[in-house]
């Protein structure tokens, strides 16, 4: 097959601290490393670790991988592990600081909102001027138009300047015109989170259709669902470095085992106001995940009984509180499952109180996968919350079963079901 991606032993390294801060000894250093071609680790610049004395940090170290034409490649790794850092030197809106790349073919990336937009032009005017960087004609250009409006479903204000326009909406304009415009190389950072779920879907089948049609795509996403459906090769970052280079499929289980390290409990993101919504009468001070020895967990494995206790203290007189939990997972991070909405208490409780609410989950049936947690605390008016706890601690990781060798169907419940065949 043609390979129309090559990354040889790419790395990049930011200075931290001010732009234009470094000494005279430093910008020496890094001119004899670009005329001599050696690394800054090699002349003792410094280590890729945050604490390094020199102030500056390794994002990306020794970086190499192939991609071919017509394949979907997913990137994936926990924050901070340099997946956004890699595409922007893919797209050259960066360069490395050692190592190079060699692509064949245009590219289009869409790394961020209004990534290539000017926003005091309409959104018709940027669409010319997106293809005509992507070296696309006028006429090219003009016969995608109409497609082009028409899945981002801008028609209204096509002739809007698009700083007037919402995020959702400038995103579903750009990820248009990135795609329809025949890049030989799409490549998409996390930037779909911003639509809904009815155009998340509408971007993942436009990718596969780039992709049938013997064009690359490169999908960053944290959503492993998305990256399963989509993706029939994945590589996993890890602190700028990279671990795994394979079928989807083993990605993926690298990167639940990697998200099975979060500790569960983070104190300093429940004491911390800042992170938290509500108007504040009630707050959660403790919340943990038990497994059926009564261990503190955030790992199970499918059928497992879970117990989440919460211990929360009244901080205003307040009637009629109720409780839910949430879990969020798929495409759009919305909800996928509650509890619902439960009274705490049908009474009155004063300022000062403390109270300990217990959920027991049998049996639970969720499929192999991360699941963002999502706690919320509100009165008998469904629509006033008093404290919400949204992916602020680890999440519930429902582990492989050992004998079992799938991952990440459709879908995120297992259906207890009977089947009868006859002929």
């Amino acid at each position: 097959m043609e390979t129309v991606i090559q990354v040889d032993n790419v790395s990049k390294m930011f200075r931290l601290g001010e732009v234009g801060a470094s000494t005279l000894t430093e910008d020496l250093r890094a001119a004899v490393r670009k005329l001599s071609g050696r690394s800054a680790a090699e002349i003792g610049e410094n280590d890729r670790t945050s604490g390094s004395s020199s102030g500056s940090v390794w994002a990306l170290q020794n970086i190499g991988f192939e991609v071919n034409r017509g394949e979907i490649v997913g990137l994936v790794g926990r924050n901070g592990a340099g997946k956004s850092t890699l595409l922007k030197i893919l797209s050259r809106t960066t360069a490395p600081t050692t190592g190079e790349i060699r692509m064949k073919g245009k590219v289009a990336s869409l790394l961020e909102v209004g990534t290539g937009f000017h926003p005091d032009l309409t959104g018709r005017d940027n669409i010319y001027l997106n293809g005509a960087i992507l070296g696309m004609r006028r006429a090219e250009i003009k016969s995608k138009f109409d497609e082009i409006v028409e899945f981002a479903g801008v028609q209204r204000y096509i002739d809007t300047p698009v700083k007037r326009y919402s995020s959702g909406m400038y995103v579903r304009l750009a990820f248009a015109v990135a795609a329809h415009l025949d890049p030989e190389i799409l490549i998409i950072d996390e930037v779909l989170a911003v639509g809904d779920a009815e155009f998340q879907a509408k971007c993942l089948g436009k990718m596969k259709d780039v992709a049938d049609k013997g064009r690359t795509v490169l999908f960053v996403s944290h959503n492993m669902g998305a990256v399963a459906d989509l993706c029939t090769r994945a590589i996993l970052l890890k602190n700028g470095q990279l671990v795994l280079d394979g079928q989807t499929e083993a990605v993926i289980r690298a990167y639940v085992q990697q998200n099975m390290k979060i500790s569960l409990k983070d104190e300093e993101a429940l004491s911390n106001v800042e992170n938290r919504r509500g108007t504040g009468e009630a707050r959660f001070e403790d919340i943990r995940m038990l497994n059926s020895r009564g261990e503190v967990s955030n790992e199970f494995f499918p059928g497992d009984d879970i117990q989440i206790n919460m211990r929360a203290t009244i901080r205003k007189d307040i009637s009629n509180l109720q409780c839910s939990i949430g879990f969020r997972s798929g495409r759009t991070r919305d909800i996928i499952t509650t509890t619902g909405r439960n009274l705490v208490k049908d009474g009155h409780f004063k300022a000062g109180e403390e109270i300990t609410i217990k959920y027991n989950l049998p049996k639970v049936l969720f499929r192999p996968g991360v699941y963002e947690t999502y706690f919320w605390l509100g009165d008998h008016r469904a629509d006033v919350a008093i404290d919400v706890v949204d992916n602020l601690i680890a999440p519930l990781v429902i582990q492989i079963p050992p004998d079992d060798s799938t991952i990440y169907q459709n879908g995120y419940f297992s259906i207890p079901f009977q089947v009868e065949i006859s002929t």
